[in-house]
């Protein structure tokens, strides 16, 4: 790259243009790539959860995983295992939400808004693993990461709920003494 004007990109100048705010007032050039606090955090990907505010965090204290409902999916064990072994984690918190669209439509309801409201995809064949008892589905997933056998024993696992009216978490599922 160069010291010039960024090329146009139709759609994305105005992220491009901020991107070059950062760069001038960019501080973070000697942050290790491995978590402070040796924690990961699993959470959905909607934009009124900031985990690192949400937590009193700093850039760099952890890995931050997000996906639609913050499901523990396949994806998010294998990125654990790596987080586990080479990037200083050892304990992980899995975070839903309060108001989750994940929790009010069913895969069947996802397809169908797809494929008729939308572009006329049929999606079928994706589980998009939305959410019909949020508290179970919670402790489902803490428990596979638990009992995911690539994961180090020793790692600390706990689940729970963020508020989005509030930003108060309360944990609903508890680390295993």
């Amino acid at each position: 790259m160069t010291d010039d004007a960024p090329a146009r990109v139709p759609g994305f100048d105005d992220l491009l243009a901020a991107n070059e705010g950062y760069v001038a007032r960019f501080t973070s050039a000697g942050l290790a790539g491995t978590a402070a606090r040796g924690l990961a955090v699993v959470t959905c990907m909607d934009s009124r959860i900031e985990p690192l505010q949400m937590l009193g965090l700093s850039k760099g204290d952890a890995k931050i995983l997000r996906n639609a409902g913050g499901r523990v999916t396949d994806d998010v064990l294998r990125t654990l295992v790596l987080a586990t072994h080479l990037l200083g984690v050892s304990r992980v918190m899995v975070v839903v939400h309060t108001d989750c669209r994940m929790s009010k439509i069913t895969d069947e309801q996802v397809h169908e808004a797809i494929l008729v409201e939308g572009a006329g995809i049929d999606t079928r064949s994706l589980e998009f693993r939305t959410v019909d008892d949020q508290a179970r589905c919670l402790e489902q997933d803490v428990q596979r990461i638990r009992s995911w056998p690539y994961l180090p024993v020793a790692v600390s696992v706990v689940g729970g709920v963020y508020d989005v009216s509030t930003g108060r978490f309360e944990v609903t599922v508890p680390p295993v003494d």
